[in-house]
């Protein structure tokens, strides 16, 4: 008996690494267009706005795969770690079309299925995770989206190398989400504390939202989405273009690392976030990360003059808090929703989140190029301002 219950956590231990190991790999290919825009630019002849489709098509392609999934049963029917293995290996292929892609049209079709193939991997991940833990669980997600955060920053290391044509940069990031996918059927068994089997339905998902603290919990999601995306997709874009890289020759290397530094911290920031759900509460936390992170975007606004260690130094911040509220808006939502209608209600929150999603990843270049980067990173900042009254509200004690 001795040996099981020291055996459970080691196995659970064992699980969360391999999972959480085959996402960050498999994720690398979500932006692997948006972080060689300037190339595909050039080559395609892309306007600011057809660059942006190029990520908003992942994105959109994401929130149907996941609906889609859930609808025809495919998530419950087929073991987790199968259809991220499915789906991972779907993803890599489907981004090395770019390579012989004549333009945009071809391109934005491959980038919407990447994003759809990328639903079998992220929401079963997390799935599986979530089956091994009770206790510590959001410690164990926070683990989970930080695999997610490094995993969308790979590209910009991969561009960070040097010398290396876009084309490199694509195999490269197929190569790693490839990889992702197998070490995925390589975790063994399933969690001991499973979830019933669920099917999305419209109706059921109404119904859930029909819970004050589930309407609340999902305003402050799209709240924390309507910043995250576009920050991660446009960061790149935005440090490259301060004088101190754009005025050497290896500038764009240069940038490249810092985005993957800056990124990469949130990494860091999902544990904190988790221990800090774990011990005060899931809303607490999230209203923690929105208040720093929408701070952080106000401040970067108006010091993009100032010498490039304190740009970086509120990037990395930034960059920090920005995604360590992520996992707890979807716990805020299963804790308060009917148990009968959890599965349609996270369903409805994904889809909800990553439309969001889309509108800002489209808005911010075209604003800092039509306006400037100040008018993008306030336009950011109402996002966590949204998501702030939403917490505020949820944490108020209703009267009897």
């Amino acid at each position: 008996m001795a040996e099981e219950v020291v055996a459970a956590p080691r196995r659970a231990e064992w699980a969360l690494a391999g999972v959480a190991t085959s996402t960050l790999l498999a994720m690398s290919v979500w932006f692997s267009a948006s972080f060689v825009v300037p190339q595909l630019r050039d080559r395609w002849e892309l306007s600011g706005g057809e660059s942006s489709l190029l990520t908003v098509a992942v994105q959109l392609g994401f929130v149907a795969g996941a609906l889609g999934l859930a609808a025809g049963g495919l998530a419950d029917a087929v073991p987790g770690r199968r259809l991220m293995c499915a789906g991972a290996v779907g993803a890599a292929a489907v981004n090395l079309v770019l390579l012989w892609a004549p333009g945009f049209g071809v391109a934005l079709v491959a980038r919407a299925l990447t994003g759809a193939l990328l639903a079998a991997v992220y929401p079963p991940a997390l799935k599986e995770v979530a089956s091994w833990f009770r206790r510590g669980r959001g410690t164990a997600m926070g683990i989970m989206i930080g695999a997610l955060t490094l995993g969308s920053a790979a590209p910009q290391l991969v561009k960070a190398a040097g010398g290396l044509a876009w084309q490199t940069v694509i195999v490269a990031t197929s190569a790693l989400t490839a990889a992702g996918g197998l070490i995925a059927v390589l975790v063994r068994g399933s969690g001991p504390y499973p979830f019933p089997r669920t099917v999305f339905s419209v109706r059921a998902a109404l119904k859930a939202v029909r819970s004050r603290p589930v309407v609340l919990a999902d305003f402050g999601y799209v709240g924390h989405m309507w910043e995250l995306y576009a920050m991660w997709a446009w960061l790149g874009t935005f440090l490259a273009g301060l004088a101190p890289f754009a005025s050497t020759p290896d500038g764009p290397r240069h940038a490249a690392l810092a985005t993957f530094a800056c990124i990469g911290a949130g990494a860091v920031g999902c544990l904190v976030g988790g221990r800090i759900s774990d011990r005060f509460g899931r809303a607490q936390a999230a209203l923690v990360s929105l208040v720093l992170s929408g701070s952080s975007a106000v401040v970067l606004a108006f010091v993009r003059g100032l010498p490039l260690p304190v740009v970086l130094a509120v990037s990395a911040f930034w960059g920090f808090w920005v995604i360590a509220d992520s996992a707890q808006f979807s716990a805020m939502v299963t804790e308060n929703a009917d148990p009968r209608f959890v599965g349609s209600a996270l369903s409805l929150q994904l889809g909800l989140g990553y439309t969001t999603t889309a509108v800002t990843i489209y808005l911010v270049p075209v604003l800092a190029e039509r306006a400037s980067w100040t008018a993008a990173l306030l336009v950011l900042a109402l996002g966590p301002a949204v998501g702030i009254g939403a917490l505020v509200a949820y944490l108020r004690p209703r009267p009897a």
